[in-house]
């Protein structure tokens, strides 16, 4: 299963980890992904997304249909 959220589009980062003598390692920064069961009013019914925590607070004020046809 990839990491990648179904409603905004957004994929793992890549950075760097620094320490406090200045030390760079690379690491990715991943999405904080969480599963979710949202109505589809247009389907009637439940269907199960996987989407971050930020695109579920936009999920809550503009809706499903929304957020779907802005992707």
């Amino acid at each position: 299963m990839s990491r990648v959220c179904e409603l905004t589009g957004v994929k793992p980062h890549a950075g760097n980890h620094v320490s406090h003598a200045v030390n760079r390692a690379k690491r990715r920064i991943l999405p904080n992904l969480q599963t979710k069961r949202v109505w589809d009013e247009q389907a009637g019914k439940f269907v199960t997304i996987r989407a971050t925590a930020r695109a579920l607070r936009t999920l809550d004020k503009k809706g499903l249909a929304a957020m779907r046809k802005g992707r």
